[in-house]
C-alpha cells in the first residue's frame, strides 16, 4: 500500500485543500480517515478544509478565471491533452487506488481512470468546436448570431462510488470551456481526489497556470458552502436524491444553475424474443458490478412470463458462481459495500421485500468471514412492484417480476420515481422501437440488447424525474458550462426596428 501511495506522490497524512501547483493549504479543521472497505483499516488521513481555507480556494479560483478564460480554447485543450497523457502514465496506480479506497474490483478501478482519459480526448476535440449559430435577421444590413462564453468558477460535488470519473467528466469539459473549478469529493474517498489533484498540479505547472483545478476536502459543510456561494454560478452534483433536493433548492434560491445526477432504479425488460445468453451476462454485470453501488446498477428485471422460469434458473446459477473477496486480486468479481451502514440498509431492504411478498431465491446474507462489509448478491422474486422495489437500495439486490403484454411491462418499468437508465432485450424490431419511442422508456438512457450499466463518454449522461434532469459528459453537454449570448450587428446606415415598429 505504501508503494502505491508513493507512486502517486502521496503520504499517509495529506493536506486536503489545494489551489494548484502544490499550493496545499494549512487548515485547523478535522482530519478524515480514509478507510479500506475491504478490511476496515485506515489507508491515510486527509485534512478537511476550514472556512478560511475554503475562502482562499474560492479567491484563487476567481483570480485564475480572469486569465484562463482569455486563453484561446484550443490552447486550453492543450492542457487537457497533457492531463489525459499524465493519467495514462498513472492509470494503473490511480486505478488500484480507486479499488483500494472504494472497493470496486481492479478492472473497474482501471476502467474508471480510462473514462477520465477518454473524456480528456473528447474535450480536446471539443476545444475547437465551441460553436454558435448564425441566424437570418429580418432587418436589412444586420447580422445576427450567438456565441458562448465561460461561466466562471464551477462547483463539482462527487459521490464515493465513482471517486474520480464524474469529476473528470465535468472538469475536462469545463476547463476547455474556460471555467475554473472547485472539487468537493466524497468524504468516503478523499484520497483518490488528493491523488488526482497531485497529477493536475503538475500539468498546470508545466503550462504555467494555477488554480484552474482546485480541491476542497470536507463533509456536508463544504458542499453547502459551494451550493450557497453566489460566486459559483454552476453546481454539478452527483449523489443521492435527498441531498440533491437540498443542493437544488440552495442553488435555485440564488438563481444559479445546477447539473444534478441523482439516483437510479434501473430495469431491464426481457422479452419472450430475447437472446437469454446475452441477457443473463448483462443482468449479472449490471446487478453485481461495483457490488450494486452504481447509479446505473440493474435493480429490476421485468421478464415475460413465458421465459421467467428459464431466466430465473440461469441467474441463480450464475449468482452462485460469483467470487467475492479482495477487489485487487485477480478473479474477484464482488468487492465490499462501502461501509456498515450500507450493509444494514441492504439487510433492512431484504426484510421489507419479504414482508411485501418477496421470496429470496439466492443470497440474502452477509459474508463476514470475508470482510466486515461483504454481502451475498441477492435475487428476490416479487409478486408485483411493491413499494420497496420503487426505492433505490445501493446494494446488490435484484428484484424479478413478470409481464404478459409489452404495454404492461413498459408501464411497470416507468412506474418508479427515478429515471436514469433502462434496457430491453429483444430480437423484435417492433418491440425495440416501441421501447425507444415516446411511448416507451421514460429514462435519460435507453438501450437495446445491452445492459443498464457501462455508458460511454460520447453520449450525454443523466436522467429524468427524480434523477434530476442533468446531463454530463458527451454530446452537447458542454453548453451547461457556458453562458449563451445573442449578438446583432448593424452594418448599414439606417436604424430599422424589429417587428416593423416605427419610432420617429
Amino acid at each position: 500500500m505504501k508503494s502505491l501511495l508513493t507512486e502517486l506522490g502521496l503520504k499517509e497524512d495529506n493536506l486536503g485543500t489545494c489551489t494548484g501547483i502544490d499550493n496545499w493549504l494549512e487548515s485547523d479543521a478535522e482530519v478524515i480517515e480514509s478507510l479500506n472497505p475491504t478490511t476496515g483499516e485506515v489507508i491515510a488521513r486527509v485534512q478537511e478544509a476550514s472556512p478560511e481555507a475554503y475562502e482562499q480556494v474560492i479567491g484563487k479560483a476567481q483570480t485564475s478565471f480572469t486569465s484562463w478564460r482569455s486563453l484561446p480554447a484550443p490552447k486550453r485543450g492543450d492542457l487537457i491533452r497533457d492531463f489525459g497523457n499524465a493519467l495514462r502514465e498513472k492509470k494503473e496506480a490511480l486505478g488500484d487506488l480507486v479499488s483500494l479506497e472504494m472497493g470496486k474490483i481492479r478492472s473497474e478501478g482501471h476502467g474508471e481512470v480510462q473514462e477520465m482519459i477518454d473524456i480528456c480526448d473528447f474535450a480536446v476535440g471539443l476545444s475547437r468546436q465551441l460553436y454558435g449559430l448564425t441566424m437570418q435577421s429580418e432587418r436589412p444590413q444586420h447580422r445576427m448570431y450567438e456565441q458562448w462564453h465561460p461561466l466562471g468558477v464551477i462547483g463539482i460535488i462527487t459521490a464515493f462510488n465513482f471517486p474520480v470519473a464524474p469529476w473528470a467528466w465535468n472538469a475536462a469539459i469545463a476547463a476547455v470551456c474556460g471555467d475554473t473549478m472547485i472539487w468537493k469529493p466524497s468524504e468516503l474517498t478523499p484520497l483518490c481526489a488528493v491523488a488526482t489533484q497531485h497529477i493536475a498540479n503538475q500539468v498546470m505547472a508545466d503550462h504555467g497556470v494555477s488554480a484552474v483545478f482546485n480541491l476542497a476536502v470536507g463533509k456536508g459543510d463544504i458542499g453547502k458552502a459551494l451550493s450557497d456561494d453566489r460566486r459559483v454560478p454552476l453546481i454539478s452534483f452527483t449523489g443521492s436524491i435527498p441531498t440533491g433536493r437540498k443542493v437544488s433548492q440552495s442553488v435555485a434560491a440564488r438563481l444559479a444553475k445546477s447539473i444534478l445526477e441523482l439516483g437510479g432504479n434501473n430495469a431491464i425488460i426481457v422479452s419472450a424474443k430475447a437472446n437469454l445468453d446475452l441477457a443473463v451476462r448483462a443482468i449479472v454485470f449490471g446487478a453485481v458490478g461495483t457490488a450494486g453501488q452504481r447509479c446505473t446498477s440493474t435493480r429490476r428485471i421485468i421478464a415475460h412470463s413465458s421465459i421467467m422460469k428459464d431466466l430465473e434458473s440461469r441467474l441463480v446459477n450464475a449468482y452462485k458462481q460469483i467470487p467475492a473477496g479482495d477487489p485487487l486480486k485477480a478473479g474477484t468479481l464482488l468487492g465490499p459495500l462501502i461501509h456498515q451502514t450500507a450493509v444494514e440498509k441492504m439487510m433492512a431492504a431484504i426484510e421489507a421485500a419479504k414482508a411485501q411478498g418477496g421470496e429470496v431465491l439466492t443470497g440474502g446474507n452477509t459474508l463476514a468471514n470475508i470482510g466486515p462489509t461483504f454481502v451475498e448478491p441477492t435475487i428476490i422474486r416479487m409478486p408485483q412492484q411493491q413499494s420497496i422495489v420503487c426505492d433505490e437500495t445501493f446494494a446488490p439486490i435484484l428484484y424479478l417480476m413478470t409481464y404478459d403484454s409489452l404495454e404492461q411491462a413498459i408501464a411497470m418499468h416507468n412506474d418508479v420515481p427515478q429515471g436514469l437508465s433502462s434496457a430491453m432485450f429483444t430480437d423484435s424490431l417492433s418491440e425495440a422501437e416501441l421501447f425507444l419511442s415516446g411511448s416507451g422508456s421514460d429514462c435519460g438512457i435507453a438501450n437495446i440488447n445491452i445492459g443498464t450499466s457501462g455508458a460511454e463518454i460520447g453520449g450525454a449522461f443523466g436522467g429524468e424525474k427524480e434523477t434530476g434532469g442533468g446531463r454530463e459528459s458527451g454530446s452537447d453537454a458542454w453548453k451547461a458550462y457556458m453562458r449563451r449570448q445573442t449578438n446583432t450587428i448593424n452594418w448599414g446606415k439606417t436604424l430599422p426596428l424589429a417587428q416593423g415598429i416605427e419610432f420617429n
